[in-house]
């Protein structure tokens, strides 16, 4: 994937818009404030992802879906469109221009997809979401204060996240299941040869380790007073004891301070 983006960004990266995010959520930011002051107004269904209305001509539906912002209180918009920010200027700032670009523009398609695959629309919900996951892989430790109070690890709240996509696959009727599967195609597009390297290598260690990693089936020595292995330390050392009838081994702990055994009566 990597070698394909170096490409294009050579020849297409001229293009790429700087700073995308920003011009989302100021757009975003405006639609808001005209829904705001005019609740009646029913603009915002001219802007809606609907494949029907796409394909009788209004094309501009591709995209101006993108800008609807989500419902939500005047106080809780702020921390929604902060948030849009601090995670988009971040990808852009790991990526660059291009490559976010590259990124977000994936998750567009990936969403109109769906939309044409089940026949309805959808919102932003799960391409939002997909940046959220996309950041949460790059900054796992990156904290924010939630109520500007609580510390929480991205990597904790992708956990939740993902937990959200997967009961939304398991519970929810088959439109929202498409849409939480397709819309996210662009973080498996960039993550998926990551993630799965990561799935082998581990895989991997975990083998080696077990291998080479002494078990109690596996053992060659046991003291028979304590029990003790070379599993429980290597440095033990054992001895058979010469004047215990049978086949009896010792640690060196227990060699000269044990009863023998004898089968003498």
């Amino acid at each position: 994937m990597d070698n394909i983006l170096n490409k294009l960004e050579r020849k297409l990266g001229r293009f790429a818009v700087r700073e995308l995010m920003v011009y989302i959520i100021g757009i975003n930011a405006l639609i808001y404030m005209l829904r705001f002051g005019m609740p009646q107004s029913d603009a915002i269904s001219k802007l809606m992802l609907d494949p029907h209305l796409i394909l009788q001509g209004e094309v501009w539906r591709l995209i101006t879906w993108v800008f609807i912002p989500p419902a939500a209180s005047l106080l809780w918009i702020f921390f929604v469109f902060y948030f849009y920010y601090l995670v988009g200027t971040g990808l852009e700032h790991e990526w660059g221009s291009f490559r976010f670009n590259v990124f977000y523009l994936t998750g567009v398609l990936g969403t109109a997809l769906a939309a044409f695959i089940t026949g309805e629309g959808t919102t932003a919900l799960y391409l939002n979401l997909s940046l959220f996951l996309a950041f949460a892989y790059v900054y796992p430790d990156y904290e924010i204060l939630i109520f500007f109070i609580i510390p929480v690890k991205m990597k904790y709240l992708a956990w939740l996240n993902w937990a959200f996509i997967v009961f939304t696959v398991l519970t929810a009727p088959v439109p929202n299941k498409v849409a939480a599967i397709v819309s996210i195609s662009n973080y498996f597009l960039f993550f998926g040869g990551d993630i799965l390297s990561t799935i082998k290598h581990r895989g991997s260690a975990y083998n080696r380790r077990k291998a080479f990693a002494p078990t109690s089936k596996g053992t060659m020595h046991s003291c028979t007073i304590c029990g003790r292995t070379e599993a429980d330390d290597i440095t033990l050392e054992f001895r058979y004891c010469s004047s215990c009838e049978g086949d009896y081994e010792y640690c060196m702990d227990h060699l000269k301070t044990h009863e023998h055994i004898t089968t003498k009566k």
